[in-house]
């Protein structure tokens, strides 16, 4: 049997790139006296499983003395591997240069060249400055200060000196005091956000209204970084976000745009972030009936990736993925562009394939619905039922709470346009019982019960043509009340009952 307890150098392998694994083999001649062998050799070997298998490869090298202490050999693999890497990113990014820099002061202090030292520091100062690289700044302020003290002070001329020092280090760490406490209030929202999805009732508005409300009395209009101004915007917008009040959140969007566009140093070493503003632009811009500045907008995210490439590693690839083609296939899913939307789907399936581990349940269940809405649009009603119940069947409830109850009422949907009247009283009763379970029922929800409920009664008093036209009445309303219409932005209800009662295509009815 496999023993698949100890994977973590098989993962560590596997991640790594042609050129980083040509670098290694390079990196152990030169770097690993006497071992190099049995390195290059059990690497290889674990290059070419596809899943780890201990057992195989114990049998594999039962011959060789490294394999008594099998354990000690992995994990000088695994460091070995390490220091590679290191040594073959050590210029990918600012911060990893500006840490070799300080390493490299360190080195000359201890060798009391203390004047070098200090050069060094200065030069990686002004760079950490131009990128506000807040941690790194507080460290080379402590071996600047180190030197000041081995030379006994020589340097400072006067009191003055020394107040600009401090003065220097209280603006540092007051802005990095901000950002941990702009970044805490963040992931509460953003917590909730994810876990519960938009706001349901007024206790839960005034939760958010507090959380901004720490952030906003105590740092709007001040300086604070251009950075912390990038967190307080993004919290303001997924405050709105939350509510959704889209009018208000989209110019906070909008502003972050602005400002990454304008301080492009200071947000190229994380281009996750300038996706993840740029998409949940497109969304909110799609909200708001928006759809040539969303579309404009989709154009900008398209053409992003063609700057990456000299960056292009796999997080990048995954946070592409999950970002642009999550946010290409909802505009096409909302705008009724569905054939667009199905010439995205053998993409998506490869790379729902090859980065399902890395995907979050909330990506994966929005991935799933939207293909689900793709497939209705276009009356493939089979292929949209396997979608909803691949997002029913194989998502974790918990985290995806909201989509999740929205896909039981799409599934209801859609077995009502199969005319499955067989199975639908049981899938009725199944979502009744999930639903009661939650702590909130949605009052959109008991309305699509009762229909279905109803469409489903052999002696109804009312016609189809009545209940849909009861329905679409019911729905109205509902969309006008701001804790219930945010069901619509999943799947627009409305429109499909008001193609039934007129008897138009889904797709027809949602572009009149």
């Amino acid at each position: 049997m496999s023993n698949k307890a100890s994977d973590q150098l098989h993962k560590l392998i596997k991640s790594m790139s042609k050129p980083e694994k040509r670098y290694f083999k390079v990196f152990s001649s030169r770097h690993i006296i006497g071992d190099e062998n049995n390195y290059q050799t059990l690497f290889d070997a674990i290059d070419k499983l596809d899943d780890y298998d201990e057992e195989k490869l114990m049998k594999k090298f039962k011959d060789k003395v490294f394999v008594q202490r099998f354990s000690i050999a992995k994990n000088r693999l695994y460091n070995a591997l390490l220091k590679s890497l290191d040594s073959f990113h050590a210029n990918s990014s600012v911060e990893a240069q500006l840490h070799r820099q300080v390493h490299s002061a360190e080195i000359l202090y201890n060798k009391s060249l203390y004047d070098q030292s200090l050069k060094v520091l200065h030069s990686a100062r002004k760079v950490a400055e131009k990128h506000e690289i807040l941690h790194l700044l507080a460290e080379i302020s402590k071996w600047e200060k180190r030197i000041l003290e081995k030379n006994n002070y020589d340097d400072i001329q006067d009191e003055a000196q020394l107040n600009e020092i401090l003065e220097k280090d209280i603006e540092v760490n007051e802005k990095l005091r901000i950002h941990s406490e702009l970044w805490n209030i963040k992931s509460r929202l953003f917590s909730q956000l994810y876990r519960q999805g938009k706001v349901r009732s007024e206790s839960e508005t005034k939760m958010f209204e507090r959380i901004l409300h720490d952030a906003k009395s105590k740092w709007s209009g001040k300086e604070i970084g251009i950075e912390n101004e990038y967190m307080l915007q993004h919290i303001s917008s997924a405050y709105h976000f939350a509510l959704g009040q889209y009018a208000e959140c989209y110019p906070y969007l909008k502003q972050n745009i602005a400002l990454i566009e304008s301080n492009p140093h200071l947000f190229e070493e994380e281009p996750g972030i300038y996706l993840s503003v740029l998409s949940n632009t497109i969304y909110v811009g799609m909200r708001l009936g928006e759809w040539k500045e969303a579309f404009q907008y989709l154009e900008q995210l398209r053409a992003y990736p063609a700057t990456l490439a000299e960056r292009m590693n796999e997080d990048l690839e995954i946070r592409l993925f999950a970002l642009g083609k999550s946010t290409e296939l909802t505009l096409y899913a909302q705008s009724g562009e569905f054939e667009k939307g199905l010439e995205m789907i053998p993409e998506i399936k490869l790379g729902l394939g090859a980065f399902d581990e890395h995907l979050s349940n909330v990506r994966k269940a929005h991935f799933y619905f939207n293909i689900a809405v793709i497939y209705f649009g276009l009356e493939q009603y089979h292929e949209a039922l396997k979608w909803v119940n691949k997002l029913l069947n194989n998502v974790d409830i918990d985290k995806t709470k909201d989509i999740h109850c929205i896909a039981q009422i799409l599934n209801l949907v859609i077995h009502l346009e199969l005319g499955n009247k067989d199975l639908l009283p049981y899938t009725l009763r199944s979502t009744q019982r999930f639903l009661a379970t939650r702590n909130k029922v949605y009052e959109f929800e008991n309305v699509m019960l009762s229909f279905v409920n109803e469409m489903l009664k052999k002696r109804s008093s009312k016609n189809p043509e009545n209940q849909y036209q009861q329905l679409i009445g019911e729905l109205e309303n509902l969309r006008k009340n701001p804790f219930e219409q945010f069901v619509f932005e999943y799947f627009d209800f409305l429109a499909w009952a008001k193609s039934k009662q007129n008897g138009k295509k889904f797709r027809e009815q949602l572009a009149a």
